[in-house]
């Protein structure tokens, strides 16, 4: 494998399937097996997973709801993510995990880096949720900063797009997809990554992310395993 410890990223929405809203079991079922056949490989992994799917704080902010409370409700939504994602991977017999930045001592530990790195270390799979635990902070942000903290070798974005395009593929059909991009190619292009300050904070941090196709079967194994799949970004 030529990842030892990924950061894997999921966001809240890639939890429907095909549904307007909620969570999918066969789309929950369906990464847990991805999930297991690399654990199965020694690979160590961390998860972060938005809340999209339940509730945005910014959506609701756009509304007429006071942003802070609305961010609170995005993070609790993380949580039942993670819940649900968890119970998923026991499911396949993957011991796992959930830390929470806010404390919710009844369902998941509070997080504390010494004991997510120890979890790690022990092969379970373990869960951030709660985001950072501040409003404000997007869950791409949770996802950079957690995998500074647990010294990750890499952000593994998982989307419905195979890559990073110069415009939207799905918009636009001349768009054309980078293999490797640069992090101050993407700034200068400004295309979307990830929010600005997660996205810099990578940057300041020489942490490599690829974004790619978590909707396709074997995706995860291949990116692990060093193959030229989606898009990476470096410095």
């Amino acid at each position: 494998m030529k990842y030892k410890r990924i950061l894997l990223k999921l966001s809240g929405e890639a939890l429907m399937g095909n549904r307007q809203y909620g969570i999918d079991p066969e789309r929950l079922s369906e990464y847990a097996l991805d999930i297991k056949e690399i654990t199965e490989l020694g690979v160590e992994v961390a998860i972060v997973i938005g809340g999209g799917n339940i509730f945005r704080g910014v959506a609701g902010a756009m509304q007429g709801m006071d942003r802070v409370q609305g961010d609170h409700m995005g993070m609790l939504a993380t949580v039942i993510n993670g819940l649900a994602l968890q119970n998923a991977l026991e499911d396949k017999g993957i011991k796992t995990r959930l830390q929470t930045a806010i404390k919710i001592n009844e369902v998941a530990e509070p997080f504390i880096r010494r004991k997510a790195m120890s979890h790690l270390n022990k092969g379970r799979v373990v869960i951030f949720g709660g985001g950072t635990g501040n409003p404000y902070f997007t869950t791409d942000s949770a996802a950079v900063l957690r995998a500074i903290e647990i010294e990750a070798d890499v952000i593994l974005k998982g989307t419905r797009v195979d890559g990073i395009y110069s415009a939207d593929p799905e918009k636009d059909s001349t768009a054309v997809k980078f293999d490797h991009i640069s992090f101050k190619d993407v700034l200068l292009k400004g295309l979307k990554v990830m929010d600005t300050t997660a996205f810099t904070l990578s940057q300041e941090n020489e942490l490599p992310i690829i974004v790619f196709d978590m909707n396709k079967k074997g995706n995860l194994l291949k990116v692990v395993s060093g193959e030229s799949i989606g898009t990476e970004v470096n410095v």
